[in-house]
């Protein structure tokens, strides 16, 4: 599975989005990508920041901060599959 996507952000609207510290000290926001059969406007790849599940289950509405094409592809996209880590106590 492989693909290619070039996609263009908001920037002040990435700016305003709730972000956290990870462990190296880097400031993250978390992001949701979606990929339509569909284009519109020649784009079929959106970008929102990530909703919770209460958020999703009010129905509130998406805070969309791109969007983009995908421009190569092998013609399959798998669903990734998390990789189990090791606890370390």
């Amino acid at each position: 599975m492989s693909a290619i996507i070039n996609f263009s952000v908001d920037l002040a609207k990435l700016k305003k989005l709730p972000n956290f510290k990870g462990k190296n000290g880097a400031e993250y926001v978390n992001l949701t990508a979606s990929l339509n059969n569909e284009s519109k406007f020649g784009n079929n790849v959106s970008f929102m920041s990530s909703q919770s599940q209460e958020e999703r289950e009010a129905k509130e509405p998406r805070n969309y901060i791109g969007n983009g094409k995908v421009v190569w592809t092998d013609g399959q996209i798998d669903v990734a599959q998390k990789e189990e880590q090791e606890v370390d106590f």
